[in-house]
């Protein structure tokens, strides 16, 4: 059969058309030079320092590219939006650094290692702490948190703030986690039109996607397993009380805990030692006096599995069967390496949850009301009531959703209020005594794993987020530890499993993350498809 000159063409043009079609739906890579060629991607701590003491690297150096990685790909390229603000000291901190090195002074574990801050920890420095609220634009603390205190002392690098979830994520209904007024809306690097999760948004998206080393997020219901999980990092949230919350915004003074993010189990273990400490003006931390360690890597050991009795918690299963695959895989890679598995179908009653919430509110109107009179009589805001004012004066505030919370909460009692002190006692017994420690003691376990979440979801800010599963309850509402690690892939979004128990139980549970991460090696980096 002869073809001619025309019809060539013509089949050429139809199979161009049909190659364009496929290409058109596939995802797209953002291409940028800098998330080629950056040269610390995926980089962790020991290496850094090696780099250091062998001349291959500068603290200023190091420091410098990760700022422009910042400028190239956060606020240009893909336009991730995850630093809300860049501390413009970071080079002079870099600079003393470097000559304390040179002059064989470490100040700690952390030294010369880039970190970013959520932004509802203070600093004290010449950058504002917002929790993301226009309302805090000009608040300039008066003294570092806590964290942040330790962190310098540790020798950290602060190369800035991270975006949020507005107030943490309680201000309002149908809230898109990963947006604030400052800051805008946070994008999940995997999937640029998928949401980061929160309320440490721009935490898991930084350390994610190499724009820094480490961040420290915040948690009172799931604000840093989730941001970790929907970004394929690490996420510690330790007990209540083993790292201090004086100068963060307050939620919910039961429930509220910082904790490190990181690419990697060992580099988040380093990091919540050089957090922890008693600290006299948070009445929780005076608990973990004797329950702290400075190193957590002694714990880290690769047959953390062998001989564990792990519970796994069963209630999120059949939400997602795609999640539920990783899930059986994960535990079937669990009883490989010598653990035992017992299903656990209720850790908590039902009423746990409307308590928890009912002491949110009582708690956050208490602690608003007293971290507001910490910044000053120079204060922009000073009660929450001048917050609800505020907001319902601001357009950008009130665009996308309401301030229902914060409402609610001026309408408590203060906390002598005997409707508070029962909610507490029903919380308390119902996720300790009758929730984890009841379930541990019953099938003398270890501790219990379940999937952190499901696949991100894509943004939107007209319904709000779309939370298909979750088990960061029981531990939040306990007040006791939960570890996230990377667990595998939904198509090409991360997913994680979460490993929990009994309070102050951090050693336990990193033996056990840090086998399973190991022997699994779930972690890939973004590929900021679009």
């Amino acid at each position: 059969m002869k073809i001619n000159k025309r019809e060539i063409v013509a089949l050429a043009g139809g199979i161009l058309m049909f190659v364009s079609v496929l290409i058109s739906c596939q995802p797209q890579v953002q291409e940028t030079e800098s998330m080629d060629i950056f040269k610390y991607e995926e980089i962790d701590i020991d290496q850094l320092q090696t780099g250091y003491a062998t001349g291959a690297y500068t603290i200023k150096a190091v420091v410098q590219a990760y700022l422009d990685r910042i400028e190239a790909i956060d606020k240009n390229g893909p336009g991730l939006n995850a630093i809300i603000q860049v501390n413009p000291d970071a080079l002079k901190i870099a600079d003393e650094l470097d000559a304390e090195w040179f002059a064989n002074r470490s100040r700690g574990p952390l030294h010369g290692i880039p970190i970013v801050l959520k932004d509802n920890i203070d600093t004290h420095d010449k950058m504002p702490t917002t929790a993301g609220s226009r309302a805090l634009v000009n608040s300039f603390p008066l003294q570092d948190s806590f964290v942040a205190q330790k962190l310098r002392e540790a020798g950290a690098v602060i190369l800035g703030k991270a975006n949020l979830s507005e107030w943490a994520n309680f201000r309002g209904e149908l809230s898109s986690s990963g947006w604030s007024g400052v800051g805008g809306q946070t994008h999940n690097p995997y999937m640029i039109s998928r949401n980061p999760c929160g309320s440490s948004s721009g935490s898991g998206v930084a350390v994610s996607a190499n724009l820094t080393v480490l961040a420290i997020g915040t948690e009172t219901n799931g604000s840093i397993v989730c941001p970790s999980t929907s970004n394929g990092i690490v996420g510690i949230k330790p007990t209540v009380g083993l790292v201090s919350r004086s100068g963060i915004i307050p939620i919910s003074y039961t429930q509220d805990t910082a904790g490190p993010m990181a690419r990697t189990v060992r580099d988040a273990a380093l990091c919540l030692g050089a957090l922890v400490g008693v600290d006299t003006q948070d009445g929780k931390s005076l608990l973990s006096k004797e329950k702290l360690h400075t190193d957590y890597l002694q714990f880290l050991k690769l047959d953390g599995l062998k001989g564990k009795r792990i519970g796994h918690f069963t209630g999120p299963r059949e939400a997602n069967y795609k999640v539920d695959v990783l899930m059986d895989k994960a535990l079937e890679y669990m009883k490989s390496q010598g653990a035992e598995i017992i299903e656990v179908e209720n850790i908590t009653a039902p009423e746990v949850g409307s308590a928890s919430f009912n002491i949110m509110l009582f708690e956050y109107k208490d602690g608003l009301n007293k971290y507001f009179k910490s910044l000053g009589p120079e204060a922009p805001i000073k009660s929450l009531e001048d917050l609800i004012a505020f907001n319902k004066s601001d357009s950008v505030e009130m665009a996308f959703y309401n301030q229902k919370y914060l409402e609610m909460a001026q309408e408590k009692a203060d906390l002598t209020s005997k409707e508070y002190e029962e909610s507490l006692a029903t919380m308390h017994k119902g996720s300790r005594e009758d929730g984890i420690d009841r379930v541990m003691n019953e099938h003398k376990l270890d501790a219990i794993v379940a999937p952190t979440g499901g696949p991100a979801w894509e943004t939107d800010h007209i319904n709000g987020d779309s939370f298909q599963l979750g088990s960061s309850s029981p531990a939040a509402r306990s007040g006791y530890p939960n570890i996230t690690v990377p667990m595998g892939f939904v198509d090409a979004l991360p997913v994680g499993v979460s490993i929990f128990g009994r309070a102050w139980s951090e050693p336990v549970l990193l033996e056990i993350a840090y086998a399973y991460e190991q022997g699994t090696r779930h972690r890939q980096a973004p590929k900021f498809l679009d």
